[in-house]
């Protein structure tokens, strides 16, 4: 409790408009205040204040407030409050936020008690607000308010009230999408100009359009003139946007990648581009994340919103079409650099939500996407460096030079410190000069190589890969590669009548796989022939018998990396050997080993670890604990 608030004297509120309890924000704030001068309205109280503690147990003790007039909850009118927003701002903080993060919590040691004036009353009257999630609630519905530009609110109970899940659920879909939804064009540049990540303050922002896009090149052009201030430098690709050679030419020269764009009408009789929305992970974030979105698309199609999912497919789509692959993100230092594959699986969950009333564009759509997956599993996932021609394994190994230049400048100074000694200069010099490739290290290559392989794995970072993530068969990509196939080969199967034309021309990997068919450097075209089902089918056979070989653990019951350099498994137990059974690539006596032995030791309250403590090691100073490791959960690893 805290001090009464002060409201405008002899004002009281009208609320002359219905709104749905549980609106929208926009909706629920978005109207106007309405006065009245037919009586004296007093404040809204949040008691005036007297520390209230837990029931005394020992030597504990606690002082019990005056209670105030209090409204009982009618029968036939649910309660509503009236409040001041600034002022009940301050006090709930001032009160209840002890540990001063703006939040409340159950870690917060306020009293867990407030009382808020009653619309029925026209606020002589009282009720407490009890609780950290009521709370919490209240804060949360205040600073909304405050978004909306409402000084003083009538509040229904109801909405700090309202079940946990469904407020959740009704916020994400109503309020956490719309802030996090984004687009690269002249309007979404506005934000994307002032982000941080681009680096320096010294070099105007920079969006990075992909060659054979002229009139996307022109459009961003005419932004830059129409929006001086901005300071928008337009730069196009070339051909080969992800030579590492080029891509490192790039670290002092940072910026935003262009993505799929929409012809629209300007409003003038003329037309004009806009960029197609995406959802970001997070607020800090105005860039296309690659298996981030995956997820995000789940959501989507929970809440209904298949459009902005399918988006981010056309997005994708345009990656692997200009920058060759889908990007861990879309800014130029991520170019060499992709993530785990979800495509498939994500164009095929939206098509089965599109509206059927227009199956000709929907079937197109989705040839668009498979087409893309195909391009991307050939020139990508088993393509040199990344395919192990030898077990017939993937792995995350992407291309690159020198340090990798999105992390702050001393993410690397415990690692780059002996070589700066071993040659007597400073880590800045040495890193300029190891950038430019005046001094040569190959044990640093090497540490680099495996440090950009964790990046691409998702999985950063974890001692499962340390200083060897580039050499790993992992499960997870066998996995997901193997659901590829499957995917592809269905939609081929089911969906094409058995029959697919590539219509962009690139080399087809040798099937199967062996040293001596990757050496011969002629390849198949892409449009040489159509694609069959029974290709695709044979691919994820293929896959499966080689994970049987190399990953499979028959006495652990668990499938295991594969270290393809020293040819052995790599015995670090993650929680991502069950992908196999959501991908299918485990056989139905080896989901029961795992299941039945091997399950209950990633099960904790709550869910499931990342992996187990005993592949993890002991921690010490010297050897923290990192965030994909035991003890830690993450969404994207409960597929």
């Amino acid at each position: 409790m805290a001090p009464a608030l002060s409201h405008p004297p002899n004002v009281a509120f009208i609320d002359e408009h219905h709104r749905p309890v549980h609106g929208e924000a926009a909706d629920y704030y978005g109207g106007k205040e309405h006065f009245s001068r037919s009586r004296t309205y007093s404040a809204s109280f949040a008691h005036g204040y007297n520390p209230k503690r837990l029931p005394a147990f020992g030597n504990e003790w606690h002082i019990r407030s005056r209670r105030m007039s209090h409204d009982e909850k009618s029968a036939t009118q649910p309660r509503r409050f009236l409040i001041d927003v600034e002022e009940t701002i301050r006090v709930v903080l001032e009160q209840e936020d002890t540990d001063g993060d703006f939040q409340i919590s159950v870690t917060d040691g306020g009293p867990k008690i407030m009382a808020l004036g009653t619309a029925t009353s026209n606020g002589f009257k009282s009720f407490d607000i009890r609780g950290t999630y009521m709370l919490s609630n209240l804060l949360q519905e205040l600073a909304l308010a405050r978004d909306h530009g409402r000084k003083r609110i009538v509040l229904d109970e109801a909405r700090l009230t309202e079940n946990p899940v469904d407020r959740l659920s009704r916020m994400i879909k109503n309020s956490f999408w719309h802030s996090l939804t984004r687009r690269i064009d002249g309007d979404g540049l506005e934000i994307i100009c002032a982000d941080p990540k681009n680096r320096t303050g010294r070099v105007n922002p920079r969006i990075y359009v992909p060659h054979g896009e002229p009139a996307m090149a022109e459009y961003y052009r005419q932004v830059a003139r129409e929006k001086p201030h901005l300071n928008l430098d337009v730069q196009v690709l070339p051909p080969k946007p992800d030579d590492p050679q080029f891509v490192k030419s790039l670290n002092n020269k940072p910026g935003i990648l262009a993505l799929a764009m929409n012809e629209v009408d300007d409003g003038r009789g003329g037309k004009t581009l806009k960029g197609i929305p995406f959802i970001v992970p997070g607020a800090r974030f105005n860039e296309l994340y690659n298996w981030d979105s995956y997820f995000i698309s789940l959501g989507l199609l929970v809440d209904g919103q298949v459009n902005m999912a399918k988006g981010m497919v056309d997005h994708f789509i345009f990656e692997i079409q200009h920058y060759n692959k889908i990007l861990n993100g879309s800014r130029s230092y991520y170019l060499c650099r992709t993530q785990p594959p979800f495509l498939t699986d994500m164009a095929l969950q939206i098509y089965n939500q599109l509206d059927r009333s227009d199956i000709d564009s929907n079937r197109a759509w989705l040839k668009r996407a498979i087409q893309a997956a195909i391009k991307e599993y050939h020139t990508i996932w088993v393509a040199e460096p990344r395919m192990d021609p030898k077990t017939g394994l993937s792995r995350f190994r992407p291309d690159g030079l020198g340090i990798p230049p999105e992390t702050e400048a001393t993410h690397f100074t415990h690692v780059l410190e002996p070589y700066a000694a071993k040659h007597g200069i400073s880590i800045l010099e040495f890193s300029e000069k190891y950038n430019s490739g005046v001094i040569k290290e190959p044990g640093l290559d090497e540490y680099f190589l495996h440090d950009r392989a964790v990046r691409e794995s998702g999985h950063d970072t974890t001692y499962r890969f340390e200083k060897r993530c580039a050499n790993l068969g992992t499960v997870d990509l066998q996995a997901l590669l193997f659901k590829y196939e499957v995917d592809i080969g269905t939609a081929i199967r089911e969906v094409f009548d058995d029959e697919l034309e590539l219509e962009q021309e690139f080399d087809l990997a040798p099937f199967p796989p062996s040293p001596e068919s990757y050496a011969n450097p002629h390849r198949e075209k892409s449009t040489s022939r159509v694609q069959t089902s029974d290709e695709w089918f044979a691919r994820a056979e293929f896959r499966k018998e080689m994970m049987d070989k190399y990953c499979w653990n028959e006495s652990k019951a668990l499938f295991f990396d594969y270290d393809t350099v020293q040819e052995k498994q790599i015995l670090y137990e993650s929680v991502t050997s069950l992908w196999t059974l959501w991908a299918g690539c485990a056989s139905e006596e080896q989901c029961w080993k795992m299941l039945s032995q091997s399950l209950k030791k990633f099960e904790v309250l709550g869910g499931l670890v990342s992996g187990t403590e005993e592949s993890r090691g002991k921690i010490s100073l010297d050897r923290p604990n990192r965030q994909w490791d035991y003890p830690y959960a993450w969404y994207v690893k409960l597929v």
